[in-house]
C-alpha cells in the first residue's frame, strides 16, 4: 500500500489556500488551536512512526485496500465500462473511517483526552465513535435534529459505540447547524478536545488534513485501474457535499490531463427550487471558517440546502472543490433527488449492491452521460443501510 500523504502540487498555498479559496476566518480563540494542529500534522505526516502506524490501522481496522469492482451488468445500461471503488466495504460502511482513524491517531499524539465530531448522514459520526472507542476516548457527536430523525439507525450505532449524540435544533437542524455547535464546543474546550471534522471543509489546516487522509482512496484506485485495464480511466466521478470522498479519489488524477474529473452535487428538487448545489448555483463566500462557494441570499445570509441524501444537504463545499471548479480542472454537475433514486435502483437491480443515496447521485450521472466515455471510475462512497427508510418512503410517494 502506498501510504504517501500528498498535497496537490501547485494548488495549496502556505496559508492553506486553494487559489482564492480556503484560509482561516475564525475567532481569535481558535487560532492557537489551529496553529497547534497544523504544526502537529506537518510533523506527524513526516514521521515514519506515525505513517507506519496509520498504514497498520488502515489495514487491520479499516480493512484497506478496498476492492475495485467491475460493474459489468450496470455497464451494459451505461454503454461504457464502469468501475466502482468500493468504499462501502470499508469498516463502518463508508469512506469516513479513513479520516477518523487518522485524526484520532493524531489526537492521541497531541495528548487530547476528548473527541467531538459533527455528522449529517451519520456515517462520519459512526466512524468518529468507532475511532474514539478504539483509542479509549470519550466522544460527543453533534447532529441536526432533522438528520437524527431520518438517520435513526446511525444514531443507534453511535450510541452503541459509546458516543453521546447531541441533537441540534437550531436553524435548519441539519449538517450546517451541527458544525456550528461542534465549533462552539471546541472553542470552549480547546485545551482537552480534538474536533474531528468530517469533510474537506472548515478553516486551515482541516481541508488539507482531511484530504490527505482520504487520498488513500485515489492512490489505491489509480493502481487498481492500471492493473485491471492497463490504462487510466477516461473519467472519474464522485458525489460532492463537503466533498471528502471526491477529493480523496480525484487527487490521484490531477496531473493526468487525459482523465476528466466530474463532481456531482445535489440538485434536490431542482436548481430553481430547494437544492444543495453550492458550485452549480452558489457564489463565493465564507462558511465555517473558510472562503468557498456557498448558497446565500441577496443579503449574504447562508440559505438552507436540501437533498434527499443527508450527506449532501450542506450549503457549501470544500475550498479545494471550489478551486478545482474555477480553475477548470474539474467540472461539476447536479443531480436531482428523483434521478438519484433511479441511480440507486439501477445498481441494486444489476449488481446486487445497495449504495448510499450520496453516491447514487454519481451513479445517476453516469447512467445519463456515461456513453461519452470508454472507462468510468466511480467513487462508491458508502452503503445504503442508513437510507432504506428514506428510499422506501420515496417509493411510496
Amino acid at each position: 500500500m502506498n501510504t504517501r500523504l500528498i498535497k496537490p502540487e501547485g494548488s495549496v498555498g502556505v496559508d492553506g489556500r486553494f487559489g482564492e479559496f480556503g484560509g482561516r476566518y475564525v475567532p481569535e480563540s481558535l487560532m492557537g488551536a489551529l496553529d497547534e494542529l497544523e504544526r502537529e500534522w506537518e510533523t506527524a505526516r513526516a514521521d515514519p512512526g506515525f505513517t507506519d502506524e496509520l498504514a497498520r490501522l488502515l489495514k487491520v481496522v479499516v480493512g484497506r485496500p478496498t476492492p475495485l469492482y467491475d460493474a459489468t451488468r450496470f455497464s451494459e445500461r451505461v454503454e461504457a465500462r464502469v468501475l466502482l471503488k468500493r468504499e462501502d466495504l470499508a469498516h463502518t460502511g463508508a469512506h469516513k473511517i479513513n479520516n477518523t482513524v487518522g485524526q484520532a491517531l493524531l489526537a492521541a499524539r497531541m495528548d487530547k483526552s476528548r473527541i467531538i465530531a459533527e455528522t449529517g448522514a451519520g456515517q462520519h459520526g459512526v466512524a468518529a465513535a468507532t475511532a474514539a472507542a478504539y483509542f479509549g476516548l470519550p466522544c460527543v457527536v453533534y447532529m441536526g435534529a432533522t438528520d437524527v430523525e431520518r438517520q435513526h439507525l446511525n444514531v443507534v450505532r453511535m450510541e452503541m459505540l459509546g458516543a453521546e449524540v447531541v441533537p441540534v435544533e437550531a436553524g435548519s437542524a441539519t449538517l450546517k447547524d451541527a458544525i456550528n455547535e461542534a465549533l462552539r464546543d471546541w472553542v470552549t474546550n480547546v485545551e482537552s478536545t480534538h474536533y474531528i471534522i468530517g469533510s474537506v471543509v472548515g478553516p486551515h489546516p482541516y481541508p488539507e488534513l482531511v484530504a490527505s487522509l482520504q487520498s488513500v482512496i485515489g492512490e489505491e484506485a489509480r493502481t487498481q485501474v492500471l492493473e485491471l485495464t492497463g490504462a487510466l480511466p477516461d473519467e472519474v466521478v464522485a458525489c460532492v457535499g463537503g466533498g471528502s470522498n471526491a477529493v480523496g479519489l480525484f487527487r490521484a488524477f490531477y496531473r493526468d490531463d487525459s482523465v476528466r474529473i466530474t463532481g456531482i452535487e445535489a440538485a434536490g428538487e431542482g436548481l430553481d427550487k430547494r437544492h444543495g448545489a453550492s458550485i452549480s448555483a452558489g457564489e463565493p463566500g465564507v462558511l465555517h471558517g473558510a472562503r468557498t462557494m456557498v448558497l446565500q441570499g441577496a443579503d449574504g445570509r447562508i440559505t438552507e440546502a436540501h437533498s434527499i441524501s443527508a450527506g449532501l444537504d450542506y450549503p457549501g463545499v470544500g475550498p479545494e472543490h471550489a478551486w478545482l471548479a474555477t480553475s477548470g480542472r474539474a467540472s461539476y454537475q447536479a443531480v436531482t433527488d428523483e434521478e438519484a433514486l433511479v441511480g440507486f435502483k439501477a445498481l441494486a437491480e444489476t449488481e446486487g449492491i445497495l449504495a448510499a443515496l450520496e453516491p447514487s447521485h454519481a451513479l445517476a450521472h453516469v447512467l445519463a452521460h456515461g456513453g461519452a466515455s470508454e472507462t468510468i471510475l466511480v467513487g462508491l462512497s458508502g452503503r445504503g443501510d442508513k437510507d432504506m427508510t428514506t428510499i422506501a418512503r420515496a417509493g411510496k410517494g
